[in-house]
């Protein structure tokens, strides 16, 4: 390794001791090796950090921060602030990428030295089968973009590489955040810069049982709207750009519809949640109303009512 690093790799980690050897050997086994690896010890109460440590005699250029329990945004913005690339790449301590992912992406953004960010197909790993098929993303340079990144977050954390400078620009992750910072940053970047596909599979997310941030999936719908309602706020031309309607349609639209999925899989206190937002935004049709009105009831009698009506 050089001494100074062409692409930084941050991992936050929170007990995750029982998978971080397998991310971290993900990492040494990438055939591009400038890098550096700076794993952020986010006050593991597991053995992590022990762990750690151990690996620490086995890869040299192991970088340990140990710090107190703040979140994966916090702990990827103390990352931020040692990391020595000139590009940043996100690995979460659970996740793995393909043997080329680096070289692929370091690559296309050095073949495109106005994109801002290069980004790869990814595969979930631990799931039914139905639901760990490849995906490779379209294009977004071709397509309404702002729209586009305005309707959801388009890759995973650890699927894209990204020129530090243009983190830097928006000063990092978001702390408010408590879940969906990444869809924060990649909105705030993609929406004003080139980006470049790599269209081949390279991440993969790992499922597993314990505490995913991914998996709190209130959270993570009340804080994508937040995010979204916060982005325009803060650019008031991108909807005069794209109409009223439009910004109706892709904000309180996808909260209708992880509403509907939250009813159908019987998640009700997400979906209670939804439905009222839904309401007080009125945006719904007079079919939505048998699901919305039912969710004005206290959530207790709201749970029993509903499934009354399943039994039925």
């Amino acid at each position: 390794m050089q001494q100074h690093p062409i692409v930084s790799i941050i991992m936050p980690c929170y007990n995750a001791g029982d998978n971080i050897k397998y991310s971290i050997a993900s990492v040494y086994e990438q055939s591009f090796k400038n890098f550096e690896l700076i794993v952020v010890n986010d006050g593991s109460t597991d053995d992590s950090l022990a762990k750690l440590t151990i690996l620490a005699e086995t890869y040299k250029s192991l970088r340990i921060i140990d710090q107190p329990n703040k979140g994966a945004g916090p702990a990827r913005n103390s990352g931020l602030q040692v990391a020595q690339g000139e590009f940043i790449a996100f690995l979460d301590a659970d996740d793995s990428w393909h043997p080329d992912c680096l070289l692929k992406l370091y690559q296309a953004l050095e073949t495109k030295p106005d994109a801002a960010i290069a980004y790869c197909g990814w595969q979930n790993i631990g799931l039914p089968a139905n639901r760990c098929k490849p995906y490779i993303p379209p294009d977004y340079e071709n397509q309404n973009k702002i729209e586009t990144f305005m309707k959801d977050c388009p890759w995973p954390i650890h699927a894209a590489l990204t020129r530090k400078t243009e983190i830097e620009a928006v000063k990092g992750f978001n702390e408010f955040w408590t879940s969906c910072m990444d869809y924060d940053l990649w909105l705030k970047i993609a929406s004003f810069h080139k980006i470049v596909l790599v269209p081949e599979v390279l991440a993969y997310y790992h499922h597993h049982d314990g505490e995913q941030i991914t998996k709190n999936h209130l959270r993570m719908a009340l804080n994508h709207w937040k995010i979204q309602n916060a982005f325009l706020s803060d650019h008031p031309d991108i909807t005069k750009q794209l109409g009223s309607q439009k910004i109706a349609e892709i904000i309180d639209g996808r909260m209708l519809q992880q509403a509907y999925i939250s009813y159908w899989q019987r998640d009700l206190r997400t979906a209670q949640t939804l439905f009222r937002k839904v309401l007080a935004r009125r945006y719904f049709s007079r079919k939505d109303l048998k699901y919305l009105l039912p969710a004005l009831l206290p959530l207790t009698v709201y749970q029993s009512l509903i499934s009354t009506f399943s039994k039925s």
